[in-house]
């Protein structure tokens, strides 16, 4: 099964498909102390990012959906991803049944805007072509992240343990109604 992932150009930035040559960029980004303190704390090995990076390219072509590199137009560097995924991660029906929506972004990236600009846009595209209720799971002392994942319509269901590391986890039963 072949499927094409979609371009989406915002004001600053493209997501598009990741591409081989970005797995340098990507393991890179993954192995940044700054981008993980909130998403397990610990920086990723290359052979571990090699995995996730072949498991987005697996989503799209199984599910339609997954992540897109996010390319900053400015510099024209790979900046983070942005986008969708079953985790499958045993945290209950009530979760594991939806696709998860997932960010990240390098720090020199974080704090102009350029997330919600992004994210908004993988969920505008999501809201119109799968549609249907989707999970996310944030750490609780992610300020940017949680107030992201409110604007999106998002709503806590419950916290548990990743791990060693508590998160939360939302649900987003619909867009939220502007």
């Amino acid at each position: 099964m072949s499927r094409h992932v979609p371009t989406i150009n915002t004001a600053r930035a493209t997501l598009r498909a990741m591409r081989a040559s970005d797995f340098d960029r990507f393991a890179e980004i993954w192995a940044m102390p700054e981008v993980v303190r909130y998403i397990g704390g610990t920086p990723r090995s290359r052979d571990t990012s090699w995995n996730a990076f072949l498991r987005n390219a697996g989503h799209w072509q199984v599910t339609g959906f997954g992540q897109w590199a996010i390319e900053d137009h400015a510099s024209k560097a790979m900046v983070g991803q942005a986008g969708f995924f079953f985790g499958a991660r045993g945290l209950g029906e009530d979760f594991d049944a939806f696709p998860e929506a997932g960010w990240v972004l390098v720090p020199d990236a974080q704090g102009k805007g350029l997330g919600t600009e992004v994210v908004c846009a993988a969920h505008d595209w999501f809201d119109r072509v799968i549609t249907g209720p989707l999970g996310c799971m944030i750490h609780p002392e992610h300020e940017a992240s949680l107030h992201l994942a409110e604007r999106l319509g998002y709503v806590p269901l419950r916290d548990v343990e990743d791990g060693d590391s508590p998160v939360r986890l939302f649900y987003r039963k619909s867009p939220p109604q502007v």
